[in-house]
């Protein structure tokens, strides 16, 4: 049998970014496979994971320069700078969110270095890879984190409440996307009383809002629009539906206290949902999160990791909305990252061996070239 891969876990190092890539669970695990797992000290400090939990777990812990000599495999949320590569085995493999559309350079960098950089957020969204996506695991903990700040935001609350010196009214929420962090809002919203409508560009989410007990909100005027995109993503709209859409929205939103947004689309900028005259329309008082707001923003107005006010309603988001839950976050992620490495795991080479529909699909660079078709094309 080969020697043991060398899987090795650096401090992220981007601004606001508290998680980590692996926890000691997944180190056990990967220690079980075989694999020799070191963790740079304070790795995990953020996600309340101390560097002795690491080593109870079998992992070494040491400064970034003997974490990252002679790794084969580096694990991080986001990708680290290529500099603090070097010392990396040629052709190694660097697992991490990439953000590959905005990070061009950085993906250059690794093919030019001669690594081989794996995008988790490009992972195919089929079953048997349902367990390694990073993107619904952090979505769900970024829709149930949006409606917990919106809620504290909010100066009434949130359930009907019947009391002796009169009834409060519950607060409505309408929630714009229903994707995992859309339907894990839902979900949220109607833990904590709120009357929740929801809407999507895709009609085959209709039954999963009525499911969470939620009212759907859905353009019936136009016929024949679906919205449904390759791998289960969103699409953009024909110009007839988003006008049909824009009058619907303008109409729903002006009745709401609580506005969720989460639209996305890979590789695009957020579509823009909600405009400044919507907002103008609202009560004074209303909430609305723009979980896309690092994207461009599905809200007109909406500023990364600040709270503006306009009209009388405040409009927050947070560029790293999974960040502010940090411990779970990682947990998740970490999970994401095993789940994909063990499936792929060669027993007999003593490393993973990805096959071609999902390495193809992942894969970012390899040889000194970036080799996926989503860039080139």
């Amino acid at each position: 049998m080969a020697a043991g891969q060398r899987i090795a876990i650096l401090a992220e190092r981007a601004p606001g970014e508290t998680r980590v890539a692996a926890t000691p669970e997944t180190v056990r695990k990967f220690r079980a496979l075989g694999a020799d797992v070191a963790i740079e000290a304070g790795a995990g400090a953020r996600a309340a994971i101390a560097d002795a939990d690491y080593a109870a777990a079998g992992g070494e812990v040491g400064d970034a320069t003997a974490v990252i000599a002679g790794a084969d495999i580096v694990l991080a949320i986001q990708g680290p700078d290529p500099a603090l590569l070097s010392a990396m085995k040629p052709g190694g493999w660097v697992i991490a969110g990439h953000d590959p559309f905005a990070q061009p350079a950085r993906v250059a960098a690794y093919a030019a270095a001669g690594l081989e950089a794996l995008a988790m957020e490009f992972m195919p969204r089929i079953t048997r890879a349902q367990s390694m996506d990073i993107l619904s695991s952090q979505s769900n903990l970024a829709g149930y984190k949006a409606v917990l700040i919106a809620a504290n935001l909010y100066g009434r609350a949130f359930p009907m409440m019947m009391t002796a010196a009169g009834t409060v009214s519950a607060a409505r929420c309408f929630v714009m996307g229903v994707g995992v962090a859309g339907l894990q809002a839902i979900a949220t919203a109607r833990r904590l009383g709120a009357q929740v409508s929801a809407t999507d560009v895709r009609s085959a989410t209709r039954e999963q809002i009525v499911s969470l007990g939620a009212k759907p909100v859905f353009v019936e005027s136009v016929a024949g629009i679906e919205g449904e995109g390759a791998g289960g993503y969103a699409t953009e709209m024909s110009a007839e539906y988003q006008a049909a859409q824009a009058e619907l929205v303008s109409s729903h939103i002006a009745r709401q206290d609580i506005v969720i947004t989460t639209a996305l689309i890979p590789g695009r900028a957020a579509p823009r949902l909600i405009s400044d005259a919507q907002i103008a329309s609202m009560k004074p008082g209303s909430v609305i999160y723009d979980l896309a707001v690092a994207a461009g923003g599905n809200v007109e107005g909406s500023v990364p990791d600040q709270t503006v006010e306009r009209h009388g309603v405040k409009i927050i988001g947070y560029a790293n909305t999974p960040a502010l839950l940090p411990a779970d976050a990682s947990a998740l992620f970490a999970r994401n990252l095993y789940n994909f490495l063990s499936a792929f795991w060669d027993k007999e080479a003593g490393k993973p061996v990805l096959d071609a529909e999902i390495g193809d699909a992942i894969r970012l660079t390899q040889g000194g070239k970036i080799v996926n078709a989503r860039l080139l094309g």
